[in-house]
């Protein structure tokens, strides 16, 4: 059973598909400047909560010129002696 596309019918379908794109590109003119200053805004807010917090951490750990402070300990490493050898080596042209 086949059935056959009117005329009538293929229009129709290119009207709404052509409607609906040109709809679409209205609304996104319209609204998209509204939600790109929306989420500026909040990535601007996040970011400088995050830059105020490092300032206020700042602040409160400012030292005077001179004063020495120790944050954390160095990795010392400690060589184990039972490894083996050195061998010296010379390279082959």
């Amino acid at each position: 059973m086949l059935q056959h596309a009117s005329a009538t019918g293929i229009l129709r379908t290119i009207l709404i598909i052509l409607l609906v794109y040109y709809g679409l590109k209205i609304i996104s003119r319209i609204f998209a400047p509204v939600l790109i200053k929306y989420f500026a805004k909040k990535a601007s807010e996040r970011f400088g909560g995050q830059f105020n917090t490092h300032q206020t951490q700042r602040k409160d750990t400012a030292r005077k010129e001179g004063e020495i402070t120790i944050d954390r300990m160095p990795n010392t490493k400690t060589s184990n002696k039972d490894v083996g050898e050195y061998v010296d080596y010379e390279e082959i042209d």
